[in-house]
């Protein structure tokens, strides 16, 4: 991988889809990406879309933005669903320059049975997309090549989630999870990332990103949605909900990735509480004169 964050290249597919996105845009944001792509800071990129993982560089800046704005300085960031480990450490070098540019510093974790997908238990884990032995991993070459801010956590998701997130501080909360994990049944075992009784352990909202779940046999009987699914009708102050207006928010419209933006909502953390954080009255302007009439 590319240390250099202009020049750094997506995997072919990845390239073609991002052109195809690209050329559906208005021709002046186009041209304007050419200069941030040369003069722009690292925030700005993320914005126009020029990092590679675009979701992750969202993800992870957004995820930042949020702990900041919750007094904190570090924030935790998993990938559920490591393969080759390609994801993994784009993640990390995306941190990387988003504590460069924020001062958010970040602990990095990446789930994976280590050895690739188990074998599909029925038509929930999507055998006609996913098979046993998909994505195999070369452990010892990717652990020697994580940074030591991130780790490799290796094993069944129904093990080594719970022990996770039990373990987990409150001073770095989770941030930002991207789920690539494919099958429903690893899904749901993932997905106990988020039930900790500790609400503090998560953002108010952190940011998911479900990576699975574009192709066109998915649907919310199956796979990553079922999962999600399910997990919202368990759960009575943790929602899973698609962030419904990001692409408003966002310079370019029309990228796949926007689609698979979730956030979860914890809604017993201490901020979400009439107790909760105090700030200034919010008023409306004075109307006066007519003023009314041209509003």
């Amino acid at each position: 991988m590319s240390q250099s964050n202009n020049n750094q290249m997506l995997p072919g597919g990845r390239w073609a889809r991002a052109y195809r996105e690209r050329l559906s845009e208005p021709l002046h944001l186009n041209l304007m990406s050419m200069f941030v792509a040369l003069f722009g800071s690292y925030q700005t990129k993320i914005a126009f879309d020029l990092i590679p993982r675009r979701h992750y560089a969202y993800g992870v800046l957004r995820s930042a933005e949020l702990a900041s704005s919750c007094g904190l300085d570090a924030v935790s960031i998993v990938e559920l669903g490591v393969a080759a480990g390609a994801g993994l450490l784009n993640l990390c070098e995306i941190a990387r320059e988003v504590t460069k540019a924020t001062g958010v510093r970040f602990n990095i974790y990446g789930f994976d049975t280590g050895s690739g997908l188990p074998l599909p238990q029925d038509h929930r884990d999507h055998p006609e997309l996913f098979q046993v032995g998909d994505f195999p991993m070369d452990q010892q070459a990717l652990i020697r090549a994580l940074p030591s801010n991130a780790k490799l956590i290796l094993g069944e998701l129904r093990d080594t989630v719970p022990l996770f997130i039990n373990e987990l501080g409150i001073e770095a909360p989770l941030g930002f999870v991207a789920v690539d994990i494919d099958y429903y049944s690893s899904a749901k075992d993932a997905l106990t990332l988020f039930a900790d009784a500790e609400p503090r352990k998560y953002l108010p909202f952190s940011i998911v990103y479900l990576d699975d779940i574009y192709f066109e046999s998915q649907n919310r009987w199956c796979g990553e949605l079922l999962a999600v699914q399910e997990f919202n009708h368990a759960q009575t102050v943790r929602k899973i909900e698609p962030d419904r207006f990001l692409r408003t928010r966002r310079i370019f419209k029309h990228p796949r990735w926007i689609d698979q933006i979730y956030l979860l909502h914890t809604l017993d953390h201490p901020q979400r509480q009439p107790s909760g954080v105090k700030r200034a009255t919010k008023t409306y302007p004075h109307i006066h004169n007519g003023d009314s009439a041209r509003l």
